[in-house]
């Protein structure tokens, strides 16, 4: 299978992921095994590779990729949340690092029938990270209610016109179904001012981001997941988050900052009371942005930032250098 994907931030990611060539290593957005080949060629015949990915296209590709590093890779297709037990029925009680590599593949954006991309007008309105998902974008489009629409619009597009466009999907849904990407697209365009069309980008991005993350639940995902792989971490493991827009970096951010520091107590108390214990530290206060070089080799790397936790090094929460 050609499967289409360049990894961004590639070696700044495993960099900071691979620390020990021995160690475990989680890769929960696995796609077409770009981070992982890589992370691969970095571990010994000691060290391990778990890849997650839910996407059957995935898969396939990333089974084909990594084939060369033999019983080092064990590919399971599921979702990164359920990774506390995925490692639980690997008899795996901690790892060295663990990736997140958010957002869509190049892959599913660049095949019409998956329905992800707004510049194709006959696909069919599908959207589904994980094909066996009964529920499709189409689904939300014919089943949600005008404020639903409109709320999700809002919040996971932050499109300006959100009120506007729930309004024109309800009173077109009224006549005749919404099938294809062209109906979306269309249904879009009439909602949106001329004058802010023009202004720049597609008409139809925001609001096919917005449904997408509605329909997998990628920011849920993301926010129940986090705390969970944290405590999976070995002594001195890291979890490296790769991120594509501004919802999901503040949901990492403010993660990660909880977990650094998770005390309670009012700030006018001399000491902590709450007994609530530091996990580790955040190693990028501020986040890793891909180079110049790459963003223009690679469009998609733009918007990409990368932020890394480690995992204390002791109960007490403190790391070899004592913060």
């Amino acid at each position: 299978m050609n499967f289409k994907h360049v990894p961004v931030l590639l070696n700044e990611t495993v960099d900071a992921l691979v620390t020990d060539p021995d160690g475990v290593y989680v890769d929960g957005t696995l796609g077409g095994a770009g981070h992982s080949a890589e992370i691969c060629s970095r571990i010994s015949e000691k060290g391990r590779l778990i890849g997650i990915d839910q996407d059957a296209d995935a898969i396939e590709a990333a089974a084909e990729r990594l084939c060369p590093f033999g019983d080092r890779v064990k590919i399971i297709r599921g979702n990164y949340r359920d990774m506390t037990d995925i490692l639980s029925e690997l008899e795996i009680n901690d790892v060295n690092g663990i990736l997140l590599d958010l957002g869509v593949s190049s892959h599913q954006l660049d095949t019409p029938s998956r329905g992800f991309t707004y510049r194709e007008e006959d696909a069919p309105l599908d959207m589904r990270m994980d094909q066996r998902q009964r529920m499709t974008a189409r689904d939300i489009l014919e089943t949600y209610s005008e404020q639903e629409l409109y709320r999700v619009l809002r919040d996971y597009g932050e499109e300006r016109f959100a009120k506007n466009i729930a309004k024109h999907i309800v009173r077109a849904r009224a006549d005749r179904p919404i099938e294809t990407t062209g109906d979306l697209n269309g249904i879009i365009r009439a909602a949106i001012p001329a004058k802010a069309r023009a202004a720049g980008g597609h008409p139809s991005k925001r609001t096919y981001q917005a449904i997408r993350i509605e329909l997998n639940r990628e920011l849920e995902v993301l926010a129940d997941s986090l705390d969970g792989m944290i405590d999976c971490l070995a002594p001195g493991g890291r979890l490296c988050v790769i991120t594509f827009h501004s919802i999901e970096d503040r949901i990492v951010k403010t993660n990660f900052r909880k977990n650094e520091n998770p005390c309670t107590c009012p700030p006018e108390f001399p000491v902590c009371v709450c007994g609530k214990v530091s996990k580790g530290r955040m190693l990028t206060k501020k986040p890793i942005l891909p180079a110049a070089e790459e963003t223009e080799r690679n469009k998609r790397a733009k918007s990409a930032k990368l932020r890394v936790f480690e995992k204390a090094w002791d109960q007490k929460g403190e790391n070899r250098h004592g913060t």
